[in-house]
């Protein structure tokens, strides 16, 4: 990461609003708004992220974004509500579910293009479990963050599935030259009550 950690506080304090923000979108509630002078420079600051939400290690919503456009508060607010009630994969979350999810942060770094001259070439270049990846092919685009990497180590493996994700064949990294981009993330989740 270049930029600079979050502090255990700053941590905390996203995931608390992250879980708010479920509990009120869940019930139909308005969010209210946050007293964004009141929190730390880092906080204010622009930043992208991604919230996972998963239930007994499953997968239950996950969405986010790859470009910072608003404080990094209100990106984790916001991509929170989404993962909970907008991933097209899955129901919206239920009441009954809310006790039961695992909040994940990722803190995006700003991505890089990645030059590559082949398939072999570029997949000598990904480094696994520590680059998330972007693929682009006109306008269809796609992301793993670096914690997929654990699901599917396999680095040809791993952009295989991302060009089926991007909804081309999954061959296609292959056979041509695509728009790749790298970052990193800063991840982080709720400690377990048990």
């Amino acid at each position: 990461m270049n930029k600079t950690q979050l502090s255990p506080d700053e941590r905390s304090i996203l995931l608390r609003i992250a879980r708010q923000a479920i509990e009120k979108a869940v019930d139909q509630e308005p969010i209210e708004p946050l007293d964004l002078p009141s929190l730390t420079a880092q906080l204010q600051a622009a930043g992208a992220s991604f919230v996972t939400l998963t239930n007994m290690g499953e997968l239950r919503g996950c969405i986010g974004a790859l470009q910072a456009y608003q404080p990094l508060v209100l990106d984790v607010q916001e991509h929170a509500i989404a993962a909970a009630m907008e991933d097209y994969r899955f129901p919206p979350v239920s009441r009954e579910e809310v006790p039961l999810l695992e909040i994940e942060i990722s803190r995006l770094t700003p991505s890089h293009p990645l030059e590559y001259s082949n398939g072999e070439d570029l997949l000598n270049q990904l480094r696994p479990g520590v680059d998330g990846v972007i693929l682009r092919n006109g306008i269809q685009r796609a992301t793993f963050l670096p914690q997929v990497w654990e699901q599917v180590p396999n680095p040809e493996d791993f952009l295989t599935h991302l060009c089926l994700k991007m909804g081309a064949p999954g061959d296609l990294w292959r056979r041509q030259l695509l728009r790749v981009e790298t970052y990193q993330v800063e991840e982080f989740r709720e400690k377990p009550t048990k």
